[in-house]
């Protein structure tokens, strides 16, 4: 199966001399090509968005969310179809898969429902026979980039709001897991979106990627993907001026308290760390337990993790499906190789699976440190794989203060009964997402996701708060006294 781009409507004749294979992760087998865009093919992708934008934004706010109401509709029709491909071109098992496609037909019709309440503000003009209001004005021409491990429901958070706020978009997803797009870019055209409006351009970050960050016609950049690539595209984009969004990395912990609900964290802390394989900007990597129920969490989590079966997420009794890639798979090895070597005692795991059916996959053994200090490696770094550590604290105010102590701040976790507690570890947990008596995973659409520090330069996907990314506020002053009125000069 070969892809294609689609610019301007139509889809774009493609050189066989620069397509690259995708793989399934949970074979290695190729499932399909994937072109290599020129920087000409993205430059035409930006002149026709431009062009198709300036007669977008003049169509009323509700019209244009009449066709994000017909994708969420398609959507939905083919979500188990849709999820399916998914599982094959990123790994995570299929009912994930099923939830990321939620995920997007969620953000359809919320987005859509934004067509009609995409709020200004009116105020009392300090001036008589004067009207004075804020409105939201489109931008222009957006570029996505996007990551491969949510290769439909970021694109959704990023292009949706977008759209309705009347720019056009040029969408560069990974050609790692480019399937999903291209079966978006065909739900585009089905639905008959005017040409220019979406686009979808594959490619590599220096071809596409930078070519849309430097071109002064691309008014804003929305990325996510990790924090050292997000840090050279905000450089570059600042260099140009451009708006840019960014959602980056995180380094997410659970605490888990002395009178926390141990089998509730436990459930969440296998689901907020080894779910997608723990490639989730989400994940949970580190648990800050305190020392009164270390050993207890300790021996529940081995339990719950010998039950566990590693395998292609295609398979619906499979609970961790493979990483991305071989190279992926190597890199999450050299961490738990630097954490034995800093002293950190590992439970299970720490070892790339390949016996029998699992020879020819991406996959990693779910893995249990504990004792693992709070500056190490395995505490610091982001792993991107199913690797837990555990790290011991004494307080509240302890795992406090070892949460913050990482360079991401995105979620957080604490499992307590204390109500008091509660409201302590919200106020002072320095991440853009808390969770309470729940995993680091789970975010909503119609909340605002991002985060603090390295995490985010603060702008925020979902919620109405996404639409601040993609508009200008444009203030408007009507004096109808019929004379020149001076504001804080003829006020007496």
């Amino acid at each position: 199966m070969k892809l294609q781009h689609y610019v301007n409507g139509q889809w774009v004749e493609i050189d066989d001399m620069n397509l690259i294979p995708v793989l399934n992760p949970a074979n290695g087998k190729e499932i399909a090509q994937v072109p290599m865009a020129s920087k000409e093919v993205v430059h035409h992708a930006i002149e026709v968005a431009k062009k198709a934008q300036k007669s977008w934004a003049l169509v009323p706010a509700p019209k244009r969310a009449d066709y994000l109401y017909a994708i969420g509709q398609k959507l939905k029709e083919r979500k188990e179809q849709l999820a399916q491909i998914l599982t094959a071109e990123m790994g995570k098992v299929i009912e994930e898969a099923r939830g990321e496609v939620q995920e997007g037909i969620d953000m359809a019709f919320y987005m859509a429902g934004e067509g009609r309440r995409m709020f200004g503000q009116t105020t009392p003009s300090e001036l008589p026979n004067k009207f004075a209001m804020s409105v939201r004005s489109p931008i222009g021409v957006v570029g996505l980039i996007t990551p491969w491990n949510f290769p439909i429901a970021i694109a959704t958070w990023k292009s949706f709001p977008a759209l309705v706020a009347g720019n056009a978009v040029i969408w560069k997803p990974s050609t790692e897991t480019p399937m999903m797009a291209y079966e978006l870019a065909k739900i585009f055209d089905e639905v008959g979106i005017p040409p220019g409006v979406a686009n979808v351009v594959f490619g590599s970050g220096n071809d596409v990627g930078t070519t849309l960050i430097e071109h002064p016609d691309v008014k804003v950049i929305s990325f996510t993907g990790s924090t050292e690539t997000g840090s050279k595209v905000a450089e570059l984009g600042g260099k140009h001026l451009k708006k840019v969004s960014l959602e980056m990395g995180g380094k997410n912990a659970i605490i888990v308290l002395e009178d926390a609900d141990l089998d509730l964290a436990v459930e969440g802390i296998l689901w907020s760390a080894l779910g997608t394989a723990g490639q989730r900007c989400t994940a949970c990597s580190r648990v800050i337990v305190h020392a009164d129920v270390k050993e207890q969490v300790e021996q529940r989590l081995l339990a719950a993790m010998s039950e566990l079966k590693l395998g292609d997420g295609a398979d619906e009794e499979v609970s961790i499906g493979p990483v991305i890639h071989r190279a992926a798979l190597h890199k999450i090895h050299s961490y738990t190789q630097q954490g034995l070597n800093q002293g950190a005692r590992l439970l299970t795991g720490g070892k790339i699976a390949d016996d029998g059916a699992l020879a020819d996959g991406s996959y990693y053994e779910p893995t249990l440190f504990t004792d693992v200090a709070w500056d190490s490696i395995l505490a610091q770094e982001e792993i991107f794989g199913p690797v837990i550590s555990l790290i011991t604290v004494h307080s509240l105010q302890e795992a406090i203060e070892v949460n913050n102590s990482v360079k991401y701040g995105l979620s957080s976790s604490i499992f307590t009964q204390d109500i008091n507690r509660v409201f302590e570890a919200q106020r002072d947990l320095d991440t853009g997402i808390v969770y309470v008596n729940a995993g680091t995973t789970g975010a909503e659409i119609h909340l605002p996701f991002g985060g603090t520090k390295g995490t985010g330069n603060g702008h925020r996907d979902s919620g109405v708060q996404a639409l601040d990314v993609y508009t200008e506020w444009k203030s408007v002053y009507i004096d109808y006294s019929g004379k020149l009125q001076r504001a804080q000069i003829d006020t007496e």
